[in-house]
C-alpha cells in the first residue's frame, strides 16, 4: 500500500524549495498580484499542461511536472492574497513570505487527509487527463465568481477552489512519479 502521506509531503517539500528558490530570485514580488491574474497564471499551465496531454508532442523543453509544482504555487498564493490582501509594493519578507507559503500547503495536506480518508483515496484510480481537466474545470469556477466579485448563492468560495487545485495537482504529481517507477 502506498503511503499517499508521505508521497503528498515529499512533493510539498519540492514545491515550497521552488517557492523558496523563487523568492531568492525575484522576492515578493507576487505580492501586488490581484487574485484574478495568479486565477490566469495558473490556467496558463493547466492549459499548457492539457495541449500537451491532447497533442502528445512538446515543442518547450520543459516537464510538465514543472507546470503542476507552479500550479501549487501559484494556488498557495492566490489564498494568501485573499487573506492578506494586495499592496502597490511588496510587503513582506522572503523569509515571512516562505512562512506563510509553507502554513497553506500544510492547511492543503490536512484538508486532503480528511477528504482522502472520505473518498476512499479515489484519485488513485483517475486518469491524469482527468486531475487536469478537472483543475481547469475548478479554474473556470474561480473565474465565474471572480466575475462576481466573490459571491457565490450555494458554492464553496475561492479559497475553498484553490485549496481543491492544489490537491489535485500534488496528486497528478503522485501520478506521475509512479508512473516513472
Amino acid at each position: 500500500m502506498k503511503d499517499t502521506a508521505t508521497q503528498y509531503k515529499a512533493i510539498i517539500e519540492r514545491c515550497k524549495g521552488m517557492f523558496e528558490a523563487k523568492m531568492k530570485d525575484y522576492g515578493p514580488a507576487w505580492r501586488i498580484l490581484r487574485t484574478p491574474s495568479l486565477t490566469d497564471q495558473i490556467y496558463i499551465k493547466a492549459n499548457r499542461i492539457r495541449t500537451l496531454q491532447m497533442k502528445g508532442l512538446r515543442m518547450v523543453d520543459e516537464d510538465i511536472d514543472l507546470e503542476f509544482i507552479g500550479i501549487i504555487n501559484y494556488a498557495a498564493m492566490a489564498i494568501n492574497q485573499l487573506r492578506l490582501g494586495i499592496v502597490d509594493m511588496p510587503d513582506l519578507k522572503p523569509a515571512k513570505a516562505a512562512e506563510i507559503h509553507a502554513a497553506v500547503l500544510e492547511e492543503a495536506f490536512a484538508l486532503m487527509e480528511k477528504k482522502n480518508h472520505d473518498y476512499d483515496e479515489v484519485w488513485r484510480r483517475m486518469r491524469l487527463s482527468s486531475l487536469t481537466d478537472i483543475i481547469l474545470m475548478k479554474l473556470l469556477r474561480v473565474k465565474q465568481i471572480e466575475d462576481n466579485e466573490g459571491n457565490t448563492v450555494i458554492s464553496e468560495g475561492l479559497d475553498a477552489n484553490f485549496f481543491d487545485i492544489i490537491n489535485y495537482a500534488v496528486f497528478a504529481l503522485i501520478l506521475l512519479s509512479e508512473k516513472e517507477e
